[in-house]
């Protein structure tokens, strides 16, 4: 881009950011402190301004906050057009222009979409929209969900034991509500941190009183008279009597509105470079449309330029802020997206926090601490270098092992560390599942090489 295109741009243009959340948010900001003067719309499909969502899980379901004060806040004023509750639902890239589903149509110079994910539905349609069945990913999901908590129902059933259901399922424990937790994988967690993590998972959640079933599908939900759910019936021959279900089967990324305009989106995300810019479904970069956050595909230095889908707190902020500096900049000051991942989560007591790819791992050792305590590190390792850590309860080491990762440094880790136990002499394997049996899936998904895979266009819808 010329330098004077640049400059009418910062001073005249009309930037438009699809998708209403933390990544839309810190993009905007940064739009604002770049100094962009333009016209800035911002499109939401719920009718809130921005707010954070991990609160949802924690501290709105245990009653400590509400749904209602999880906005986000502000670094600064953005001064902008707020489209508030009307999703968009189609791009047309030659006229530069985004369709709103009320008809209206918003034109735009640079577009970012952060569209993020939304929680997949229970897949039959009829025992979802029973009274009492859940899923968890908006504020208004959460209020619902806390409400009918508080009501004191006589058994939770929780389908997935992913982060979220985990979680979910830890804050039914701490108000003393019955949980069962049914998981089609061998253990919790086990999709993001391996077999070997996911037995302590398991082991945390029975201490606590859960009722933990793994190896089994949830077949059916069945309702009574009056439309509420009181059942579920198991793929063992089980069933179990329950008023509350919360659907935790993961998340689908919202690239539907996009099918038919060119882009290369599909149920993987969005498929951009290292420096946000949205590939279109020749493979073929574009200048004015770019990608951050949840729905965003991008190619990573330090795994081997693999495409990584990362449903990260932290990332949509880096990837945003990425995003909105590019945008705003000649080719020569672009930079990559190059955060590392890292993600953390609460439950029965213990903080878990994890950095890298540990769903790359092959392989995993216990450099600190102990299982058995419940306070250790695990490194994973994948073909012969450090790829990922997780820590239960012993978080400070997580920033020593980010800068192994950045260094590519050699695993099995080669040098005696402090508080090593037993356990820790050698690597086992990290005891992933097999990736085609699906689970409710690692936060971070490796999506292949190709920026523009077909397939990705031309899905149909739910498969």
């Amino acid at each position: 881009m010329h330098e004077v295109t640049l400059e009418h741009l910062k001073r005249d243009g009309r930037i438009v950011v699809v998708g209403a959340s933390l990544a839309g948010l810190r993009a905007a900001e940064t739009i604002r402190d770049k100094g962009f003067t333009g016209s800035l719309t911002m499109i939401g499909d719920e009718p809130y301004e921005p707010y954070d969502r991990p609160p949802l899980s924690k501290g709105v379901l245990l009653g400590k906050s509400t749904a209602e004060r999880t906005a986000l806040p502000r670094r600064r004023a953005i001064d902008a057009e707020w489209r508030l509750g009307v999703p968009a639902v189609g791009l047309d890239m030659a006229a530069r222009r985004v369709t709103l589903a009320d008809g209206d149509e918003v034109p735009y110079d640079r577009l970012l979409i952060a569209t993020g994910v939304r929680a997949r539905p229970w897949p039959n349609a009829a025992e979802g929209e029973l009274d009492g069945v859940f899923v968890l990913r908006t504020r208004d999901d959460g209020s619902a969900l806390a409400r009918r908590l508080d009501a004191r129902p006589s058994r939770v059933l929780v389908i997935g034991a992913g982060f979220t259901g985990s979680e979910i399922a830890s804050a039914c424990r701490e108000r003393g509500l019955e949980v069962t937790v049914a998981e089609r994988g061998d253990a919790p967690l086990v999709g993001a941190l391996g077999g070997v993590i996911g037995a302590v998972s398991a082991e945390l959640q029975r201490e606590h009183g859960v009722d933990l079933r793994t190896g089994v599908m949830v077949t059916r939900l069945e309702g009574d008279s009056t439309g509420r759910v009181r059942a579920a019936h198991f793929s063992d021959g089980t069933t179990l009597d329950c008023d509350v279900v919360v659907v935790s089967l993961g998340a689908q990324r919202n690239t539907e509105w996009l099918r038919g305009s060119g882009l290369g989106a599909g149920p993987r995300g969005i498929a951009c470079d290292a420096g946000c810019r949205a590939f279109d479904i020749r493979g073929i970069v574009t200048d004015d449309i770019y990608v951050a956050g949840d729905v965003a595909r991008s190619p990573h230095p330090l795994f081997g330029y693999q495409f990584l889908s990362l449903e990260h707190w932290g990332n949509a902020v880096s990837q945003a802020e990425t995003a909105a500096h590019n945008m705003l900049s000649v080719s020569s000051d672009r930079r990559p997206h190059i955060w590392v991942p890292a993600f953390w989560s609460s439950q029965f007591g213990v903080n878990i926090k994890s950095v890298g790819v540990p769903s790359m791992g092959s392989e995993i050792m216990i450099t600190q601490g102990s299982r058995a305590e419940r306070r250790f590190t695990g490194v994973y390792g994948y073909q012969g270098r450090v790829i990922g850590a997780v820590t239960f309860d012993n978080g400070r080491w997580l920033q020593f092992y980010q800068q192994q990762i950045e260094s590519t440094a050699p695993f099995p880790v080669p040098f005696p560390t402090v508080d090593r136990r037993s356990d820790g002499h050698r690597p086992v394997p990290a005891d992933f599942p097999d990736p085609s049996v699906p689970t409710h899936g690692p936060t971070i998904t490796l999506s292949g090489y190709s920026p523009a895979d077909r397939r990705m266009t031309f899905t149909p819808a739910g498969h």
